[in-house]
């Protein structure tokens, strides 16, 4: 919990892709791009964010 919101970021997409075999995700250049943009914007600490409650609450809601 010392790292910044980007380090823990980029940690957690490290640990995501260390749990399966990158080869098996075909993702498109679109989608790549997108992932990269987001990242980005969490490393320049322009991305905005919301409480998990929130955001959970919010896919009950549209789902209930």
């Amino acid at each position: 919990m010392a790292l910044s919101a980007s380090e823990r970021a980029s940690l957690a997409h490290d640990l995501i892709l260390s749990l399966d075999d990158p080869s098996a995700f075909d993702l498109s250049p679109a989608y790549e791009a997108e992932i990269q943009r987001r990242l980005q914007m969490m490393k320049e600490g322009s991305a905005m964010g919301r409480r998990a409650e929130e955001v959970f609450t919010d896919i009950k809601a549209k789902f209930s």
